[in-house]
């Protein structure tokens, strides 16, 4: 399973049906098992597991990220 660049919290977001905020909030708070948020300094910064996002959400994740790059023609 390899992909091709970081999870963006708004591609974690698109694929879960929730917003961006839930995302970052849930990631901070440590209620959403999908990897890990760390404050460097005054901004947070985000790396999402492709491995724990597929089993917490049971999605093919690699195929749904293959559609939203291809959307966003990244």
């Amino acid at each position: 399973m390899e992909t091709a660049a970081r999870i963006k919290v708004a591609e974690a977001a698109q694929i879960m049906k929730v917003s961006q905020q839930f995302v970052r909030v849930g990631m901070q708070q440590e209620r959403l098992p999908i990897g890990t948020a760390v404050k460097m300094s005054s901004q947070w910064t985000y790396f999402i597991s492709e491995k724990l996002l597929a089993e917490y959400t049971g999605a093919d994740v690699p195929a749904q990220l293959a559609q939203i790059r291809a959307a966003q023609g990244v």
